[in-house]
C-alpha cells in the first residue's frame, strides 16, 4: 500500500525514530509518564491494569468523545497546538489521513518483529503505507450476521448462507409479518456499506501505481448498491438511521430479525438490551461467491508527533494489543466484545466474555473463523469522514425515495476528489 504525497518526506513527517529502548525514568526514580486519549469503553480499566503491572511507566488516561462526536476534532486541534497526547486511538478509516497530516508519526522502527508476529497481517496491512507503519491495530471486526434465534426457530427459518438466500428470507418475513423486517439498511451506514462492497471485491481506493485512484462506484459496488436498492424498492428492509431512537425501538419491539455489523456489536447489543438475553445468536455473514468479508469497525493506537516518550508509548501499546491481562480488563468492564488482532488472545476472549446472552455460544471462535476471511487488499481513503458524510446524505435521500444508492456512491466519489487534490495528492478518478 502506498501513501504517496510529494510533501510527506519534505516535511520530515516520516523521519525514522530511534530503535526501541528501555524507557528512562523521570527525575529521581519516578516513572515515565505518558498521556493516552481514547473513546474506547473499558480503556480506564486497561490503563489501571497496566499501571498496576509495573512501576516504570505511568499512563495518564483521558476519555474523549468518539470521533463522530468530536474526538477527532479534539485530537487535530491538540496536534495543531503542539500538545497532542503520546498515544491516541484512531479507527482504521482515519489512519491514512492522520498519517498524511503528520499527526500519527512513523513508528516503523518501534514496531518489532516480535510484535508483528503476534498480529493478524491483514490488520497490520491496513496501517502500513510504503512499508512504513503509522499505527498498531488493537482489534479487527469482521462483519457478521446477528440473528434472533427464537424467531428463526419458531418459524423454521434457515440461516441465509448467500445474499440470494438473504433476499428470499426477507420476502418470506414480509409476507408473514407485515410489521417486521429482516433487517435495516442504515442510512447513516456508509461504513457498513463499505464492508458490503469490500466483501464483493470492490477497491474504493488504490495506491499501487503511486497515485490515489478513487473508484467508489466500481462494478462490485454497483452490484451491492443494486442489491440493496432492490430490497428497498420491494419494501423488504427498514431504511432509517442505525444510530437512532427509531432503530432502538425497532430492535426493542422485536421488529428487526437480523442485524449486520462488526463483531464488536455483540457487546454493544448485550449492554443495550439486557432483556433480550438468550434471544440472539451470531452466524457468518451471507456471501456472494468467495468466502471473504470486510471489517466493520476496529481501532488502532498511534503515537503522535508530539510524544516525547515514544519508546514508553510503544511499550504501552504493545501491552494493550497483545497481553492477556489487557483484553481481560477490557472485557471484564462489560462494555466490549472487541475481537483481538492478536490470535493468541482468542482463548482469553472466549474465557472472559460472558456467554449467557448468546445462549452459551462461543462467539470468539466464530469471530476467529471470520477474521481469517478478511480480504487483505482494501485501502481506506485520506478523508473518509468527509466521504462518509456525502455518501450518507445520498443514502438518506435514497431511503426516502429520492434518488438511488448508486447515485449516492457516485456523488460521494465526485465529492471525494477535491479533498484529495487539496492535500496535494496525485489523484485519478475511476469510472462512475
Amino acid at each position: 500500500m502506498r501513501l504517496s504525497r510529494r510533501t510527506l518526506l519534505a516535511a520530515g513527517l516520516t523521519a525514522p525514530l530511534a530503535a526501541c529502548s528501555t524507557p528512562q525514568r523521570r527525575g529521581a526514580g519516578g516513572p515515565v509518564e505518558i498521556t493516552f486519549w481514547s473513546a474506547l469503553r473499558g480503556s480506564q480499566q486497561v490503563v489501571d491494569a497496566f499501571n498496576s503491572s509495573q512501576d516504570r511507566i505511568k499512563v495518564i488516561f483521558q476519555q474523549i468523545p468518539s470521533g463522530g462526536q468530536g474526538g477527532y476534532a479534539k485530537l487535530s486541534n491538540a496536534a495543531r497546538a503542539g500538545n497532542a497526547p503520546d498515544v491516541a486511538t484512531i479507527e482504521y478509516p482515519q489512519v491514512p489521513g492522520y498519517a498524511i497530516d503528520g499527526v500519527a508519526r512513523d513508528i516503523t522502527d518501534l514496531v518489532t518483529d516480535r510484535l508483528k508476529q503476534k498480529l493478524l497481517p491483514q490488520a497490520l496491512k491496513l496501517t502500513t503505507f510504503d512499508n512504513r507503519v503509522f499505527s498498531v491495530p488493537l482489534d479487527i471486526e469482521p462483519m457478521v450476521l446477528h440473528y434472533r434465534v427464537d424467531l428463526f426457530e419458531s418459524n423454521g427459518f434457515a440461516i441465509p448462507r448467500t445474499w440470494d438466500e438473504f433476499a428470499n428470507l426477507a420476502r418470506t418475513v414480509k409476507n408473514k409479518y407485515p410489521e417486521k423486517k429482516l433487517t435495516l439498511f442504515p442510512t447513516d451506514g456508509a461504513m457498513q456499506f463499505a464492508c458490503f462492497a469490500w466483501q464483493a471485491g470492490a477497491k474504493w481506493f488504490d495506491t499501487s501505481n503511486g497515485t490515489w485512484r478513487v473508484s467508489l462506484a466500481d462494478e462490485p459496488t454497483k452490484k451491492v448498491a443494486a442489491y440493496w436498492q432492490q430490497l428497498i424498492d420491494e419494501d423488504l428492509v427498514f431504511r432509517n438511521a442505525g444510530d437512532s431512537k427509531q432503530h432502538d425501538a425497532q430492535i426493542g419491539q422485536d421488529k428487526v430479525i437480523t442485524r449486520l455489523s462488526g463483531a464488536w456489536d455483540a457487546g454493544a447489543q448485550m449492554r443495550a438490551r439486557p432483556a433480550q438475553k438468550g434471544k440472539w445468536r451470531i452466524a457468518p455473514m451471507p456471501i456472494w461467491d468467495a468466502p471473504q468479508v470486510g471489517t466493520h469497525g476496529g481501532s488502532t493506537f498511534a503515537i503522535t508527533k508530539d510524544s516525547q516518550q515514544p519508546e514508553a508509548a510503544m511499550e504501552f501499546i504493545e501491552w494493550q494489543v497483545s497481553h492477556p491481562d489487557a483484553l481481560t480488563a477490557r472485557l471484564k468492564s462489560g462494555t466490549s466484545s472487541q475481537y483481538p488482532v492478536a490470535p493468541g488472545l482468542v482463548q482469553t476472549g472466549s474465557a472472559a466474555f460472558p456467554r449467557e446472552y448468546y445462549g452459551g455460544q462461543d462467539i470468539y471462535q466464530l469471530f476467529k473463523q471470520e477474521a481469517d476471511k478478511v480480504r487483505d487488499d482494501w485501502v481506506w481513503g485520506p478523508r473518509m469522514t468527509a466521504t462518509q458524510k456525502v455518501m450518507q446524505d445520498g443514502f438518506a435521500k435514497a431511503g426516502a425515495g429520492v434518488g438511488t444508492l448508486i447515485d449516492a456512491v457516485r456523488t460521494a466519489q465526485s465529492g471525494t476528489m477535491p479533498d484529495l487534490k487539496a492535500l496535494g495528492l496525485s489523484t485519478e478518478e475511476g469510472p462512475r
